[in-house]
């Protein structure tokens, strides 16, 4: 009786799996097909993470891998779908810490998933198979590829989303207000806090009005030493019905001029203007600016909510985040702190010259520039404030910022206090990109600009420059003529 011979079928069944699946049981012992292999699982692993798992490893990693990267695209697609058609919107989600944050972990996880792939890729290429002229170009170029996804997803969360979210502490917490009369009117003061907080004064103030739908923007510069400024409803008013007054005191006292209201309403008093402006702190306001942002109302008849203080000290900061600024010198500066007032000429005590003509100014140069006040008037000052802060704007474009992000985000958080909301956010972000494609309209309150003597201003000055006000913020429609 003979012994039957087993199945064929069976015999030949390791062979149809190593022709079905290549990738999971390769022929081993063949350079070739493992080079080959090798190389799909680099291939794969870099342009789905976790297809090499689940095609020759571990599936439930390979998962992982695979979901987590379909995840990454579609929230990225929905983010730059969003950004096109609702940019307030998109605005509105990301200015929000616990956002960043998540944001930032989940950036990092998928960083390190990556990694975490790439080596476990190496790992199913069986090197030890691969032809020997081929390793090392196989571990490079998987090394290479993994570096380009993980580094963007750290840089990302390093240098983007960090950054961001620790520039939101800048802003205060809380609800805005809706735009006054068609404009988001803000209050931008400039000082040197190397001066020291206790005598500081504002050195720079001016009034930046947005239209709450053109997103235009105009300037309107106030002289430091404007006299006698009429103030709007509240506690400096009824201090001071018929306009600002100087206070002489051996102990401390104050001038008439507008930036003399961080004495009056501040550093002279003993509880520091607590009982003036009860809430300004906790507004990240202060007393000072809180009077100074009364007056800025009562002379120009407009609604200003918010403030934005500017340290002269981090200006340089930013201007040299922003890879510096173009601007057209008019006159000779000296750089520099002299001793004018003892007649001594400019040339013996200058550190420096900034020469007429177009230059690009670093931040130094251009903090030197808004500060020169040796060898021309205040209102030269002021002018040329204006064109540094015109320049900035032209400066911050888009590839600049997102260039740079990092850097200007660094020196806004050093440079800029303010009491304006973050809620308010996602609407200045939008009239921040209509702004950029409009001029800026200036107005200075000057004997020049506006006719204006600021040691001696009149009822009548003040009418006029509310009128002036009204006419720029709103200009009158030009009256079409008519044809022959």
């Amino acid at each position: 009786m003979s012994v039957a011979s087993p199945p064929r079928a069976n015999a030949a069944a390791p062979r149809r799996v190593l022709e079905e699946r290549p990738m999971r049981h390769p022929d081993s012992s063949s350079a070739s097909v493992m080079t080959k292999r090798a190389w799909w699982l680099v291939v794969a692993n870099f342009l789905l993470p976790g297809s090499a798992q689940v095609l020759a490893g571990a599936r439930r990693l390979g998962r992982v891998g695979i979901v987590a990267t379909l995840a990454m695209w579609i929230l990225l697609a929905l983010a730059v779908l969003t950004g096109l058609l609702w940019r307030s919107l998109l605005t509105t989600v990301i200015a929000s810490w616990w956002v960043l944050t998540a944001i930032q972990v989940l950036l990092w996880i998928y960083a390190v998933l990556w990694v975490v792939l790439t080596a476990d890729t190496l790992r199913l290429a069986r090197l030890g198979r691969v032809r020997p002229r081929a390793r090392a170009a196989v571990v490079v170029v998987a090394l290479v590829l993994a570096l380009v996804p993980s580094g963007a997803a750290a840089y990302a969360a390093q240098s983007v989303v960090a950054p961001l979210r620790s520039g939101l502490s800048i802003f205060a917490s809380g609800p805005s207000v809706p735009p006054s009369d068609g404009h988001y009117n803000f209050l931008l003061l400039g000082a040197d806090s190397g001066e020291g907080r206790d005598s500081m004064r504002f050195d720079s103030i001016s009034v930046v009005s947005v239209n709450a739908d053109t997103g235009s923007v105009a300037i309107v510069g106030i002289p430091r030493d404007l006299r006698h400024a009429p103030f709007s409803a509240g506690p400096m008013q009824d201090l001071y019905p018929d306009g600002f007054q100087g206070h002489t005191s051996s102990a401390c006292g104050w001038g008439s001029g507008i930036n003399q209201l961080m004495n009056a309403a501040e550093t002279c008093l003993e509880d520091r203007g607590a009982s003036l402006y009860p809430d300004a702190v906790a507004n990240n306001s202060s007393p000072a600016v809180e009077a100074t942002k009364d007056a800025a109302e009562g002379i120009l008849g407009i609604e200003i909510p918010y403030h934005v203080f500017i340290d002269m000290h981090g200006f340089a900061d930013l201007v040299d985040a922003l890879g510096g600024v173009d601007i057209t010198v008019k006159d000779r500066l000296p750089e520099g702190g002299g001793p004018d007032y003892d007649g001594q000429p400019a040339e013996d005590w200058a550190t420096g010259w900034i020469e007429p003509g177009a230059q690009r100014m670093d931040g130094e140069t251009a903090q030197w520039y808004a500060r020169s006040r040796y060898t021309t008037s205040d209102w030269d000052r002021m002018r040329r404030q204006r064109e540094l802060q015109t320049a900035i704007l032209d400066q911050a474009t888009p590839s600049t910022v997102l260039t740079r992000f990092s850097e200007i985000v660094a020196a806004g958080k050093n440079l800029v206090q303010t009491d304006i909301p973050d809620s308010l956010l996602p609407f200045l972000v939008d009239l921040a990109v209509k702004a950029k494609d409009q001029d800026v309209q200036t107005l200075e309150l000057t004997p020049k600009g506006a006719n204006l003597d600021p040691d001696d201003p009149t009822a009548e000055d003040w009418a006029r420059i509310r009128e002036m006000v009204r006419t720029l913020l709103h200009p009158p429609t030009p009256t079409p003529t008519p044809e022959p």
